[in-house]
């Protein structure tokens, strides 16, 4: 690698004082990494809004550049209207624009009933004024009915106004490469950073994997359950994985790297060393 590639990072809004305390922790430690942007997520049906905002605020008062995802699903144009201009008064230039998860009992979906349609609203309320990361997906969304379904959705946000994608997380570099390769073949040309999950916790991971269609290969699988009670040597080995898949995508021309740090700091940052980009 001649040059650094960029590293964001993702955080959850806390929902105790703890939990705020820690993430502040891990954030001046993160710090070292000289993030291009931090991301905080949105809960499903807007059920973290306030504690998205606090967390995106705390951020750009610390002198970071925080990008809040803005979840569509179930919301009226009136209220991402607000929320929109609520972020942009405190210094927001960067979004993550999802569809985002269906509370469990919805039944009404709101005015926007895709991701695209809410990257198209916002270019339309506010012209350049953020840049729009969407989301992307190695493996294929596991509600879409093939792969190519999939890349018809991801270049429909491309096209309503998104400069770049972060993809879902996944193991085996060849799904993210084949994804590039077939976003190159549909005239996508906005730049696709692979999302990366540090593995510290199996029984978590698994749960993770298992909700949100991220597949983990039968070898690794196998290790980790094998290390599963073995919390040192399961992070070491871990650490050696996510490091080797790092380096896989970048040699390979990835543009960066997004950490899911799930607020933690120590995984990302030993990943990052062995890396040599600390």
């Amino acid at each position: 690698m001649t040059n650094k590639p960029e590293i964001s990072l993702e955080f959850f809004p806390p929902k105790t004082e703890q939990g705020v305390a820690n993430l502040n922790d891990a954030r001046s430690e993160l710090d070292a990494l000289a993030p291009s942007f931090y991301s905080v997520t949105f809960g499903a049906g807007g059920s973290t809004r306030e504690g998205t905002y606090d967390a995106v605020k705390s951020i750009i008062d610390a002198g970071g550049d925080a990008a809040p995802h803005i979840s569509c699903i179930g919301a009226s144009k009136k209220s991402i209207r607000e929320l929109l201009e609520g972020y942009s008064a405190i210094g927001v230039k960067r979004l993550v624009a999802l569809r985002g998860d269906r509370p469990s009992g919805m039944v009404e979906l709101g005015d926007f009933a895709y991701a695209n349609e809410l990257v198209e609203f916002i270019r339309a309320e506010m012209g350049d004024r953020f840049l729009i990361e969407v989301a992307a997906y190695p493996e294929y969304h596991p509600e879409s009915s093939d792969p190519a379904t999939d890349l018809a959705n991801f270049k429909r946000k491309v096209d309503a106004g998104a400069h770049s994608a972060i993809t879902q997380y996944f193991f085996n570099a060849d799904a993210y490469f084949a994804l590039v390769d077939s976003a190159m073949l549909a005239n996508i040309e906005v730049p696709i950073v692979p999302g990366i999950m540090p593995i510290t916790n199996f029984v978590q991971l698994a749960r993770f994997s298992d909700m949100c269609g991220a597949e983990i290969p039968r070898w690794l699988r196998s290790r980790l359950e094998q290390y599963q009670h073995d919390a040192d040597s399961l992070q070491d080995f871990g650490a050696e994985v996510i490091t080797t898949l790092c380096d896989c995508l970048l040699e390979g021309g990835a543009p960066g790297i997004h950490f899911y740090t799930l607020n933690k700091a120590s995984p990302t940052i030993e990943i990052c060393k062995r890396l040599e980009l600390i």
